[in-house]
């Protein structure tokens, strides 16, 4: 295969959407040519973001619930969909919308509502949609069927602008990638080059970077502490390697925290909480006015206990998943350099 030269200095983000069923997680696979979501999935509780190559350019490509998954509360949603924008700031490139070619129901109809409502009415000029099909058909025949054969595909392409591809759920064929990141690239060069942004995304990088300052003065001591045993260990020509090598882990290690955890992240997890006190006293004095006034104390308590504890278990799982995605590092470098370092602008 045609390979492009590997190294290139832009890493595209690249936010996955799905709508139901596996054809997400499948897509960001074949982007990504590795198994990142094993072939049982078919929805995820929380976002997550992973990074690779596609023919040679490098990419970050993130993932959320899908659209219409009746499994997640409005609160959990609403965190993750928050969560998904502190993954891929300042914003992404592209949206990828993916739908199964044989299963196209009534609500894919309806994402691109959704999306607007979710990112911003300027989002769907971002948007490429992407089919997924399995056999050995040829993708030439594919494209013709939605342009020419199948009305509704036709459809619902039309409502992204016409901009569609259409590529195998098997991921180790890696014949489309360069077709693939053609039509990405040709999109966002349309549109001047640059990312999607928002009053939200800024909101998310906004939070991401306070929070990134905060985890970077809470780790100050340890930094300089390390730096100053490395200068101690290694001559000047090792000393500059390490360094280099120190600053890029911890300000992965530090990017990673803050992502996944910030005020931004906290604030709608304490008002998921305070709903849930609310909605479940609330429910819990209904029932309990069966049994009279003292009944609506007793089972409003319980109604408020069990409602509020769903914050709680959130919080806690965002804290296993902040250790599970972002593995502890020990290798840090002196405080001195620390804003020097990591003021790099992303683009």
């Amino acid at each position: 295969m045609d390979k492009r030269k590997k190294g290139s200095p832009k890493e595209l983000r690249l936010m996955v959407v799905g709508s139901s069923g596996p054809s997400q997680f499948q897509l960001t696979n074949a982007i990504l040519g590795k198994e990142a979501f094993s072939k049982d999935v078919t929805s995820i509780s929380a976002s997550v973001k992973n990074k690779g190559e596609l023919f040679g350019r490098p990419v970050a490509v993130v993932n959320g619930p899908n659209m219409y998954d009746k499994d997640i509360t409005h609160a959990k949603r609403k965190m993750e969909l928050r969560r998904s924008k502190c993954l891929v700031i300042p914003g992404p490139h592209a949206f990828l919308i993916a739908f199964d070619i044989e299963k196209i129901s009534p609500n894919d109809m309806k994402t691109p509502w959704l999306l607007k409502r979710r990112f911003g009415a300027n989002c769907l000029k971002h948007c490429m949609v992407l089919f997924a099909y399995e056999g050995s058909l040829d993708g030439a025949s594919l494209e013709n069927r939605v342009k020419k054969t199948e009305w509704y595909l036709r459809e619902l392409i039309e409502k992204y602008g016409g901009r569609f591809h259409v590529f195998k759920k098997n991921w180790r064929d890696r014949s489309q990638d360069k077709e693939l990141l053609r039509k990405i690239e040709l999109m966002v060069a349309s549109l001047g080059g640059g990312h999607f942004s928002s009053r939200t995304f800024q909101k998310a990088e906004d939070s991401v970077r306070k929070e990134e300052k905060r985890l970077r003065k809470q780790r100050a001591d340890e930094i300089e502490r390390t730096w100053n045993e490395m200068e101690q260990q290694y001559t000047s020509e090792e000393l500059c390697f390490q360094k280099d090598a120190y600053i890029s882990n911890v300000r992965a290690e530090i990017q990673a925290k803050a992502e996944l955890d910030n005020g931004w992240l906290r604030t709608s997890l304490a008002r998921g909480l305070g709903t849930g006190l609310v909605v479940g006293a609330v429910i819990g004095a209904l029932f309990g006015s069966i049994e009279g006034v003292g009944g609506m104390v007793l089972y409003g308590i319980i109604g408020g206990a069990v409602g509020g504890s769903a914050g709680g278990t959130a919080h806690v799982a965002i804290k296993h998943m902040e250790n599970r995605v972002a593995p502890p590092a020990r290798l840090n470098f002196n405080s001195i350099f620390i804003n020097r370092f990591f003021a790099v602008p992303r683009t």
